[in-house]
């Protein structure tokens, strides 16, 4: 559905797709040649009035696991499907457009504003109607509650990101009941990220009921729609109206969401068990782009297909080393090969920070981004890795690097992998393919540094300082989310700077002049923004592709006929 509230949300397959929005594509706009990648504020959701649309009816979304905690601000809730319903029956504080750019939702938000820069000082003006699904009105204890359990300082609450939280000092009621004072010891650019979703202090107040008490179920709600039902039997989660919502009556009856592994999507939406389907990996693509009723919806969202290269140990410590993979990886070769048979172009890009199609975006890849053997081949002499053969060796070992993926990843996982693989023996690097198991990739591989080389994506960092955990230097066992442990004083220094600059072309300076220091460093290979390419029922509107923006199910729902 939309960003999330941790520094990013990282998908292993190429399966994990969010609920997104987007406007309308039809039969006569299905793109029939590969298009260059979607520009700012473009979408595909089919678009339409609400009079269009008939009263009633059901979706039904594929979801890739049941769901196992809902509590998104938990390490363990914090998981894609998980976070879509939970915006789906928890208020929704500020929504993205097809830009990006955050406005209030006066379901629950009449405004919000700095009123106060030393300190400062945000006020938010609630929308009194909104009520919690216990009979209670959103209030500054529900801040107030979330802001404790995610600031850091007691440690019993198992928050997935501190980041924004821990730099407020105080949250108190404003002028009335409906009002809500935030203040900050220092300045937060990105201060509308926080508190968004809301939740409710009555189900959070406590570490016991933030870490445990969203186990399979949503204690309680507080938006358009709420859970009627969780069927582990069926691995299905139905939502419905909210009866007593105080907002524009939503269209549809009921959504339901199914688990289902992304093997079983194509064949699902053929057999009209679910109205939408990934169709990203060409084979889907194919079986997909002429079904019967069926729209193909595009559209780029933030989504970075990107390697991450381990620095902590081993060749790759060697800041040359790292340097050289990126010489030596041919990123257009790889984007070129992943969409060949897909509607949209993909281009390597160059930024750790921003989408092509992102205000403030710019090429800071410099010379690390280019394709060059021959750079690749002086910097790992210069590390002392000679060429022997076909192969480079140093001090009587062989230059050998293991690249990690999931036993679950997608035939084009494994084709880029390949790819890498061929790429680097051409400089004289060995790498090996280590499979390990779907469940084990990321607690045992990925976010404890246990791998060389490893893939997978970053999504939704609409706010860049959800980024800091991933770029900033790690201490000791704690890698945040740097998990190749790639970070300098200096990035650290620019990351912090940015994250209280509120002046957003100054913010955007600071924030590329830190992204040219992650690529000198060697931190991690963007490949390609992943585009969205949705196979949607075309009697559904208001639902799709929707690039950057948020989606609003008030207005979900099947066209009259």
């Amino acid at each position: 559905m939309r960003r999330t509230p941790t520094a990013a949300l990282a998908a292993a397959t190429a399966a994990a797709a969010l609920l997104v929005s987007g406007c309308g594509s039809s039969d006569d706009d299905k793109p029939q040649a590969q298009q260059s990648a979607a520009p700012a504020g473009s979408q595909q959701i089919n678009a339409h009035p609400l009079d269009d649309i008939q009263q009633g009816g059901t979706v039904k979304f594929p979801i890739s696991q049941y769901i196992a905690d809902f509590n998104r601000y938990t390490a363990n809730g914090n998981q894609g499907d998980a976070a879509e319903i939970n915006e789906l029956v928890e208020p929704d504080l500020f929504s993205a457009d097809a830009r990006g750019e955050v406005h209030p939702n006066t379901n629950f938000l009449l405004s919000a504003s700095v009123t106060s820069t030393s300190p400062q000082v945000v006020v938010y003006k609630l929308n009194p109607k909104a009520k919690w699904s216990d009979g209670k009105s959103l209030s500054w204890r529900d801040f107030n509650a979330l802001w404790k359990a995610n600031n850091g300082t007691n440690k019993e609450y198992e928050a997935a990101n501190t980041s924004g939280y821990d730099q407020i000092s105080k949250v108190e009621q404003g002028a009335d009941a409906h009002q809500v004072k935030v203040t900050y010891s220092s300045p937060y650019a990105d201060w509308e990220r926080l508190f968004d979703p809301l939740l409710p202090a009555v189900a959070i107040d406590t570490p016991a009921k933030f870490n445990k008490g969203w186990t399979e179920k949503i204690p309680v709600t507080g938006a358009a729609f709420k859970i009627s039902s969780y069927d582990k039997t069926a691995q299905t989660i139905t939502a419905v109206p909210n009866p007593d919502w105080w907002g524009t009556k939503p269209k549809l009856d009921s959504i339901v969401f199914r688990a289902l592994d992304y093997t079983a999507w194509t064949d699902a939406y053929l057999n009209k068990e679910i109205d939408y389907a990934s169709a990203i990996l060409p084979e889907d693509y194919k079986r997909l782009e002429n079904a019967a009723d069926t729209d193909i919806r595009t559209g780029a969202r933030w989504d970075e297909v990107h390697i991450t290269l381990n620095g902590a140990s081993g060749p790759l410590k060697d800041v040359r080393v790292r340097q050289a993979l990126q010489h030596a990886i041919d990123r257009k070769s790889i984007a070129t090969a992943f969409g060949k048979d897909l509607p949209v172009e993909l281009e390597p890009y160059g930024s750790h920070f921003f989408m092509p199609n992102q205000a403030g975006y710019q090429d800071n890849s410099g010379t690390y981004g280019t394709y060059d053997l021959d750079a690749a081949g002086k910097l790992l002499d210069e590390a002392g890795w000679k060429l022997k053969g076909d192969t480079r060796e140093k001090d009587g070992k062989q230059l050998t690097l293991a690249y990690t993926l999931s036993s679950g990843s997608t035939t084009a996982q494994e084709d880029q992998a390949e790819l890498v693989q061929a790429q680097l023996a051409a400089v004289g690097i060995k790498v090996t393919l280590k499979k390990v198991p779907a469940n084990d990739y990321f607690s045992k591989y990925v976010t404890i540094g246990n791998f060389d080389l490893t893939s997978f994506r970053w999504v939704d960092q609409v706010f860049r300082s959800e980024a800091y955990p991933i770029y900033r230097q790690t201490s000791g066992k704690n890698l945040y989310e740097n998990y190749g442990s790639v970070g300098s004083p200096e990035i650290d220094t620019l990351l912090k700077q940015a994250a209280e600059t509120t002046d957003p072309t100054e913010q955007a300076k600071l924030y590329n002049e830190a992204d040219t220091k992650i690529w000198a460093l060697g931190h991690s290979i963007p490949l390609y923004q992943r585009p969205q390419v949705l196979a949607v029922r075309s009697d559904l509107a208001n639902y799709g592709a929707g690039g950057l923006a948020d989606d609003d199910f008030t207005k979900v729902g099947w066209l009259k006929k």
